[in-house]
């Protein structure tokens, strides 16, 4: 049986790209977010980017078929029947 890419999965790595493009925006000298004092924009754009990336990468993100194959054999093996 084919495994599918959980939603969870997806909407972590786009908040990952989207925090990405945001502080490259940033540091390229574009004020992505509309704040004019600019310690308080690299403040928010940095702290965006630490925690979009910490819950991105806090679970175990499986793309490849072998690795969402690897996580129900995982799953069956701890008793989660999924």
């Amino acid at each position: 049986m084919k495994e599918k890419v959980t939603a969870g999965t997806i909407v972590r790595t786009v908040v990952l790209a989207l925090a990405l493009v945001n502080q490259c925006l940033s540091m390229a000298g574009h004020s992505p977010l509309p704040i004019q004092d600019e310690q308080v924009e690299v403040i928010v754009t940095n702290t965006w980017t630490v925690v979009a990336a910490l819950l991105a990468w806090w679970k175990n993100n499986s793309f490849t078929q072998a690795a969402l194959e690897g996580d129900t054999v995982k799953d069956r093996l701890k008793g989660k029947e999924g």
